[in-house]
């Protein structure tokens, strides 16, 4: 048996080489890497899919329907009905005649009942999750309490708040008129101008436990020691409100309002299970309002004509909302 000579001292040593194949190596790790970074957008695909066939489709052939003239005539056969170009949009539009000023006065009205419910939902919320944050005995069952509102199904909720709103045997009507005496008479709250006070009622009852619940995790992420260090320096409970706790809450508030104002103007629930197919004229807001258009009178490209336009409106005021929040907190950081 024979073997290998010994290097000499002035022989450089050859190392072993990479085994030969028939690439590099990158190349050969390349469709791993494109499997994992597809794996996330594969398993996004079914989510993406049913999106595109609950909201998309159907808004794109509300897009469709508002440029038809679409009655109940040609309802059956609706891909068949006849193009109307912009003639939808310039009747909705047309404030000087009687379907566009009744759509103006629906959006002032729908105007009005959205920020005092946002702004009552927001104050109640925020008081309760600020009294909410001292430790006392009882706080879970209040916290339980206060959520029952947003626990309830909307239908069971409302409707129990229609008997309440009865004219001769109502609870409200019974503590206000009868026991209180704050009222002469008593009065109607869902017919006439008081439906609107009605609707505001129900909604800030059905929404503020959101706003409540939203402050409520925000508050964690506030430290104590803020207070503690305040309260050493001498501030009290409306100083360290206004300094430190609404502060430290605006990232949380400007969110909460965002959503708290698009479920309000999108409201079709409350108003329709309070009122019917059709509202009285101070609380006819949008979403009734289309309803009636489309399913009462049966003109459904000019209801699809006015859900754009609410689209539209919406998207304006969404896109400013979020540009005029990310400006001001840029200014905040620079």
């Amino acid at each position: 048996m024979t073997t290998a000579p010994a290097p000499t001292a002035g022989t450089p040593r050859k190392e072993p080489g990479p085994p030969a194949g028939p690439g590099p190596a990158p190349a050969r790790r390349r469709p791993g890497r494109l499997r994992r970074i597809g794996l996330p957008y594969l398993l996004l695909l079914p989510a993406l899919l049913l999106e595109l066939l609950v909201h998309l489709v159907p808004m794109v052939s509300g897009v469709v329907m508002s440029f038809k003239q679409l009655t109940q005539f040609t309802l059956r056969d609706w891909g068949t009905a006849p193009w109307t170009a912009f003639d939808n949009y310039r009747v909705a539009v047309d404030f000087d005649a009687a379907v566009g000023r009744e759509l103006l006065h629906s959006f002032f009205v729908t105007c009005g009942f959205t920020v005092l419910s946002v702004l009552l939902c927001w104050l109640l919320g925020t008081a309760a999750a600020i009294y909410m944050q001292d430790a006392f005995r009882g706080r879970g069952l209040l916290r339980a309490v206060f959520l029952v509102p947003y626990a309830l199904p909307v239908y069971a909720a409302v409707i129990t708040w229609v008997f309440m709103f009865q004219h001769d045997n109502g609870l409200v009507n019974h503590v206000l008129h009868d026991q209180l005496g704050v009222t002469d008479g008593r009065p109607f709250w869902l017919i006439g101008d008081n439906s609107f006070y009605a609707l505001v009622t129900v909604s800030v009852w059905k929404n503020w436990p959101f706003a409540f619940l939203i402050v409520t995790a925000g508050l964690q992420n506030v430290p104590k020691e803020l207070y503690e260090a305040a309260a050493l320096d001498g501030s009290g409970m409306w100083q360290q409100i206004r300094h430190i706790t609404l502060p430290s809450l605006r990232p949380v508030n400007q969110v909460l309002v965002l959503v708290l104002f698009l479920w309000t103007f999108n409201d079709f629930n409350t108003p329709y299970l309070l009122f019917g197919k059709s509202a009285p004229d101070s609380a006819d807001i949008l979403s009734i309002h289309i309803y009636e258009s489309s399913f009462v009178t049966w003109n459904f490209g000019s209801g699809a004509a006015m859900s754009v336009l609410l689209l539209l409106f919406l998207l304006l005021v969404t896109g400013t909302y979020l540009l005029l929040t990310s400006r001001g907190r840029k200014a905040r950081h620079a």
